[in-house]
């Protein structure tokens, strides 16, 4: 079964089940669309930080990974030299893996970039979105042609430690495409939200 009932008794993904602070991130956030630049760029930072760790790890760090990266301002975090990564690698709150922080600075540089050629990240990424398959049941994979494709133009661009099932979480997460389980409340939610999107150009 890919539900389980929540407090209220209704049906939800059973995966918001796993920890108590799962369930408010299911509800509020997962698979509501985003165009928002910010939200966008520390979605894909914290998607790398969680490679090999668990997501409850990540989304209990996450008020500390925001204060360490200036609320993931891309356009601050471009500028980082080596007195921050040796700040970084110095923060309790967050993951110290100097490969993966390096990587965020990396990547910072390359949405900055992004920005001036794109017009912003959201326009970019929104090109991406996942047309929906009524042959797929939802959470049955962990990356996608469209993961695949996207991930490979990023790193054609010098993004780095984004891989298509990082990047499929990214997307899952962030909108581009509804992977709600089919009896869950919430996935009305987001086919509601997904209708009245704006989708950037």
């Amino acid at each position: 079964m890919s539900t389980l009932p929540g407090p209220d008794g209704r049906e939800r993904c059973k995966w918001c089940a796993g920890a108590p602070e799962f369930l408010p991130y299911h509800d509020r956030e997962w698979g509501f669309p985003v165009a928002d630049d910010i939200r966008l760029f520390e979605k894909l930072c914290l998607e790398s930080f969680q490679s090999g760790l668990s997501w409850r790890t990540i989304l209990n760090k996450r008020e500390a990974f925001r204060a360490a990266f200036d609320g993931f301002d891309f356009n601050k975090v471009a500028t980082y030299g080596d007195a921050d990564v040796e700040r970084l690698l110095n923060d309790a709150g967050i993951v110290r893996h100097k490969g993966k922080i390096t990587s965020v600075i990396n990547n910072a540089a390359r949405a900055v970039e992004m920005v001036a050629t794109e017009g912003s990240l959201a326009a970019f990424f929104w090109r991406y979105e996942e047309a929906f398959d009524p042959t797929l049941t939802p959470q049955t994979r962990t990356t996608s042609d469209m993961a695949i494709a996207l991930s490979k133009e990023l790193k054609k661009r010098g993004w780095k430690f984004l891989g298509p099932t990082t990047i499929f979480a990214f997307m899952q997460a962030m909108g581009l495409l509804n992977d709600h389980s089919t009896g869950c409340v919430i996935r009305a939610d987001v086919d509601a939200a997904r209708k009245t999107f704006a989708k950037p150009i």
